[in-house]
C-alpha cells in the first residue's frame, strides 16, 4: 500500500507509535521474510510501523483500549486482515465493549469496503452477540440499493442469515419485488424470492401465484436467464419436490404459444426441449417419435441458432435421448 493511501486513511497529522509516549514501553516486531524473501513487498513506513506494533500487541496478548484503537489504524490500512479482526474481537469481550458503537464503526467499514469478507463476518458475529438484527435489513438495504450494487454477494449472504437467524421474512417479498420491478435481471433478487419462498412453504396456491408472477415477468422480457431460471425451479417444487415440468400443462401451453407466435429466446427454446424430453421419456416413445423428433430438431436449432456457443452440449442432449428412448424400447444403442 502506497503512502499516498495511507495519508488518506490515517491523515497527514499521523504521530508515529514510535513517538507516542504511551507506547515506549512496547517493542515493536518486525515480520520475518526469513533471510532471502524470493519478493520483498514494498510496505509503507506506516504500514510497516503499525503492523509491527501490531505484532508486539498480539505477541504478549495485551488486551487493552489501546490496543482496541491499534487494531482501528491496521483495519484502516488493510481491512481484510483476519487476525486483526479476531484479535480485535477478543479485546472487545476483554474490555465489555459498548458493542453499539462496534455497529457504527462497522457500517462506516462496510460503506467502503462492501466487498471484504471479514468486516461482514465481523458484524455478523458482533449482532450474534448483542442479540440484536435491528439494524441489518437496512444496513444490507443500503449496500444493496443505495451504492448501486444490487447484486453484492456479501450483503445478500449477510441478509439471508440475518432473515433466517432473526425471523425477519415478514416484508422481504415486497422489498425483494421492488428489487425485480427495478432490473428484472438481477438474478440476486430472484435468488432472495426464491430463498423466502422457500421458508414459506411451497403449496400449491402459492406455487400457482409465483408461475403467475413470473410468466408476466417473461411475457415482458421474454430472454430473461433468470426469470427462466426461477420459472423452472418453482415448477419443480410441486409434489413435495418431485414434480417435472408437464404437471402445469398451463404454463408450457403459455411457453408454447411464445414459440408459435416467433420467439426463439434461448431460455425459451431450452425449457421447450426439457418439456418434450420428458414427455417422451414418460411414453417411452421410439426415437423416431415426433415428440423425439421435436427434441433433437429443437436441439439442432439451438446448437446452430441460438446457442452456438454450447453447440457440443445440445448434441449431446439429443444423441443421449436417443440412446435413452432406444435402451427404454428394446432397440440398440
Amino acid at each position: 500500500m502506497g503512502d499516498s493511501s495511507d495519508e488518506e486513511y490515517l491523515g497527514a497529522d499521523w504521530l508515529p507509535y514510535s513517538e507516542r509516549p504511551e507506547w515506549k514501553d512496547v517493542e515493536p516486531l518486525a515480520q520475518d521474510d526469513g533471510d532471502h524473501p524470493v519478493v520483498s513487498i514494498a510496505y509503507s513506513q506506516k504500514f510497516r510501523e503499525v503492523f509491527d506494533y501490531m505484532r508486539a500487541i498480539i505477541a504478549r496478548g495485551e488486551k487493552s483500549q489501546r490496543a482496541l484503537d491499534l487494531t482501528t489504524d491496521a483495519l484502516r490500512l488493510n481491512p481484510a486482515n483476519y487476525t486483526v479482526w479476531q484479535y480485535r474481537r477478543d479485546v472487545l469481550r476483554e474490555l465489555k465493549a459498548d458493542l453499539n458503537d462496534e455497529l457504527e464503526y462497522l457500517s462506516e467499514v462496510i460503506g467502503q469496503n462492501s466487498k471484504n469478507y471479514q468486516v461482514w463476518h465481523h458484524r455478523r458475529v458482533i449482532v450474534e452477540m448483542l442479540n440484536d438484527p435491528s439494524n441489518e435489513l437496512e444496513l444490507t438495504e443500503n449496500a444493496l440499493v443505495n451504492d448501486g450494487d444490487a447484486k453484492n454477494y456479501h450483503a445478500w449472504q449477510h441478509r439471508q442469515w440475518a432473515i433466517r437467524s432473526f425471523n425477519l421474512y415478514d416484508d422481504e417479498l415486497t422489498f425483494v419485488d421492488r428489487l425485480i420491478c427495478e432490473d428484472q435481471r438481477n438474478n440476486s433478487a430472484w435468488n432472495q424470492r426464491f430463498f423466502v419462498i422457500k421458508h414459506l412453504g411451497f403449496t400449491p396456491e402459492v406455487i400457482r401465484r409465483e408461475l403467475d408472477y413470473t410468466m408476466n415477468r417473461i411475457r415482458i422480457i421474454k430472454n430473461n436467464e433468470s426469470a427462466w431460471n426461477y420459472l423452472v425451479g418453482v415448477m419443480r417444487q410441486g409434489d413435495s419436490g418431485s414434480a417435472n415440468l408437464n404437471s402445469y400443462p398451463e404454463v408450457v401451453a403459455v411457453v408454447e404459444e411464445l414459440y408459435q407466435a416467433g420467439n426463439r429466446s434461448p431460455y425459451l427454446v431450452a425449457f421447450l426441449i426439457d418439456v418434450y424430453q420428458e414427455q417422451a421419456l414418460h411414453l417411452k416413445a421410439s426415437p423416431d417419435d415426433q415428440l423425439a423428433r421435436k427434441v433433437y430438431g429443437l436441439c439442432e436449432d439451438m446448437a446452430g441458432k441460438h446457442d452456438v456457443i454450447r453447440r457440443k452440449y445440445w448434441q449431446y442432449v439429443a444423441t443421449h435421448l436417443k440412446n435413452q428412448l432406444s435402451k427404454a424400447t428394446g432397440g440398440e444403442q
